[in-house]
């Protein structure tokens, strides 16, 4: 169980505060309106990742028999963590303007959510086989996963909106740069387990 907890700490806080839309629209409503408004943006992957969720082990459930398809899906996935990874060591900083203007902060994060590919990405390829290797070992392991991660996905986008609204220029911090360049790391060593255990799937070493 200790183990599945710390993956999902770790790929939420990448999930996190890494940049991609959902961030973007965090800082701008900050910026815009206030904490509040960032935060509403910050929760609504909760509103919208459940479907994507049971879908996605219902598909690998089906496919639990073939080892090459689920190779398949585990040296993406590890391709996926590899992007993340040196998307986040790359980046300079993060830019604080804001373009939003209108209110409904928790509706935007939800439409931004279902709209942009990257959750489906990421539970296809890592999020859901790793419910599933989890299932195996019981079920208070695989919701100690989801738990992890959404705990430290929101934590962190929270903390993110409460830090933005004190500080505008905290995403253009070294403590910021230097939190999402260690955690690119950390991703980038897991995808190299992702992309051995694909590997091994498919029988090539």
């Amino acid at each position: 169980m200790t183990a599945f907890f710390l993956i999902g700490t770790l790929l939420g806080l990448s999930a996190g505060i890494s940049p991609g839309p959902l961030l973007t629209l965090l800082v701008s409503e900050t910026l815009r309106h206030d904490s509040k408004a960032g935060i509403k943006v910050a929760i609504s992957p909760i509103i919208t990742d459940l479907p994507i969720i049971l879908l996605t082990v219902i598909i690998l459930g089906r496919l639990s028999g073939f080892h090459s398809v689920l190779g398949v899906i585990s040296l993406i996935g590890g391709v996926v963590l590899l992007a993340m990874g040196y998307k986040s060591f790359r980046l300079k900083n993060m830019g604080t303007k804001a373009e939003m203007e209108n209110p409904k902060s928790l509706t935007k994060g939800v439409v931004v959510n279902l709209l942009n590919p990257h959750p489906y990405l990421f539970w296809f390829s890592v999020g859901a086989p790793m419910i599933t290797k989890s299932m195996k070992q019981g079920v208070w392991v695989a919701g100690a996963f989801i738990l992890s991660f959404y705990l430290f996905l929101i934590g962190s986008k929270v903390l993110l909106a409460l830090l933005v609204g004190q500080s505008k220029s905290f995403l253009t911090g070294n403590w910021y740069l230097y939190t999402l360049r260690f955690l690119a790391v950390l991703l980038c060593l897991f995808a190299a387990v992702l992309i051995r255990e694909g590997l091994s799937l498919l029988k090539i070493i």
